[in-house]
């Protein structure tokens, strides 16, 4: 998102950690409120443990309400952030070109947003969502874990933080994915060398090409 914010080296780190911080202290207090609430049994045995922390009526409502919410703009946090992968995945020619669009006004890639949004859609009516679920955390921690894994090799002039922060971050990715279903991780698996292998071919193809005509 670096092509729509001011000063991108400066501002997009400070709102990361912003983000992540207040993320953390919500979850704890969240946490440790349901806890007191429920009582570790209770809790663990809870399909709904919010709604059964607050004793349901009213509030149960307003939690449901909270929870949709929250997860529309998870939704849209994850649409923004994948539609400018697509962006720059179509620049580079691994997706059709027309996803590379950018929208003359706004300056955001509103093809390949429209598009994820119209693939959300027809999952959200076709498919059992808890499958979908299970296979977009495999892949959002395997983006990170590449992410880390790229950040390693940055040259030490260019380093924001240690190689032992990458380290530790595709280590407890690592450990994430080996919690989630095994279905979900071995359709994972299959997408991504799939993908690794089609880009391994264009790249030969495109080399091939490249030295015949020269």
């Amino acid at each position: 998102m670096g092509e729509e914010v001011a000063e991108p080296e400066r501002t997009i780190p400070r709102a990361i950690l912003l983000a992540l911080g207040g993320a953390v202290l919500v979850y704890t207090l969240v946490g440790l409120a349901v806890v007191a609430a429920l009582g570790p049994e209770a809790l663990a045995a809870s399909r709904a443990p919010l709604v059964d922390a607050v004793g349901g009526g009213g509030a149960a409502g307003l939690v449901r309400a909270g929870a949709a919410v929250a997860s529309l703009g998870a939704l849209l946090a994850l649409i923004a952030g994948v539609g400018r992968t697509s962006l720059a995945m179509a620049r580079h020619g691994d997706l059709p070109r027309a996803l590379a669009a950018v929208h003359p006004r706004h300056q955001v890639p509103h093809v390949a947003e429209l598009t994820l949004g119209a693939v959300v859609v027809l999952l959200v009516l076709v498919v059992d969502l808890r499958g979908v679920i299970g296979f977009s955390s495999f892949g959002v921690l395997g983006y990170y874990f590449v992410a880390n894994l790229a950040a390693f090799t940055q040259q030490e002039d260019a380093r924001r933080y240690p190689r032992a922060v990458q380290v530790l971050g595709m280590v407890l990715c690592a450990v994430l994915v080996a919690t989630l279903p095994w279905p979900s991780v071995a359709v994972g698996l299959a997408v991504a060398v799939i993908g690794v292998g089609v880009r391994l071919v264009r790249q030969r193809g495109g080399a091939g090409r490249e030295s015949s005509s020269a």
